[in-house]
């Protein structure tokens, strides 16, 4: 990945900052967007510390402008865009019933419309090179769906038609698209959660075990590589076996 351009939206912590580390750690130059300045450039500050040729950049996804800014961010940065990971995203938890509309737009608004913004924006600049990685970050609730999720598990569920969309426009350019669906990660939301309620959750998963980010940053990091020219349109699972399908 040296001298490679990446751009990490959602960074600020979690999987999006392993992301980011990893690309960094490999000799790319990674663009990373959060929501808070003061977060993001802080963030980034950590990581040029470690070495990483990192450049930090406040923006919220969920807005068309923001996101068209931060593409023509790094492209005043580095002048390309090799690879773009979508892995903002959030939550707002409710059963069906409860759930307001505003529950729903936000969250529909950030994920998925929020991945249609800086996908469209990056894609121009991958077609003028003929070439590029775009890295969708969905869930395993896209997939299965998720008593308490339905806006959660829709715009995850959209973000994987979108993606085999898009994947199928671009191929003949030389830029592939696909979807990784991460299951129970270690994060700061699930170590929150009851003893009983991550007992629960292993008991589903038939490796024993929480994933962590740096699974899902190996998986992004295999699918920008030159060993993944030949994939696209696909979902990779990455959730210890809780979904296995034919």
């Amino acid at each position: 990945m040296e001298n490679q351009v990446v751009v990490v939206t959602g960074a600020s912590r979690g999987i999006g900052l392993s992301i980011a580390r990893r690309f960094g750690q490999a000799g790319a130059n990674v663009v990373i967007c959060g929501r808070s300045e003061e977060t993001i450039q802080n963030v980034a500050e950590v990581l040029v510390n470690e070495g990483i040729q990192a450049k930090a950049k406040a923006a919220d996804i969920s807005n068309q402008s923001d996101a068209d800014a931060l593409v023509q961010f790094a492209l005043d940065q580095f002048s390309r865009i090799d690879v773009l990971v979508n892995n903002a995203g959030i939550t707002q938890d409710t059963l069906l019933l409860r759930m307001k509309d505003e529950d729903w737009s936000n969250v529909i608004q950030t994920n998925l419309t929020g991945t249609f913004y800086s996908t469209k924006a990056a894609t121009r600049q991958m077609v003028r090179q003929r070439s590029g990685r775009i890295i969708n970050i969905s869930s395993i609730v896209g997939v299965t769906g998720n008593a308490g999720q339905a806006n959660y598990a829709a715009s995850k569920a959209g973000i994987i038609g979108f993606t085999k969309s898009v994947a199928k426009e671009i191929a003949s350019r030389g830029v592939t698209a696909n979807v990784i669906a991460p299951g129970f990660i270690t994060t700061d939301m699930t170590s929150q959660l009851s003893e009983s309620t991550q007992k629960q959750m292993l008991e589903l998963i038939p490796l024993g075990r929480l994933g962590n980010p740096e699974d899902i940053s190996e998986t992004a990091f295999f699918l920008a590589s030159s060993g993944a020219g030949y994939i696209t349109g696909q979902v990779i699972h990455v959730n210890g076996g809780m979904a296995m399908s034919g």
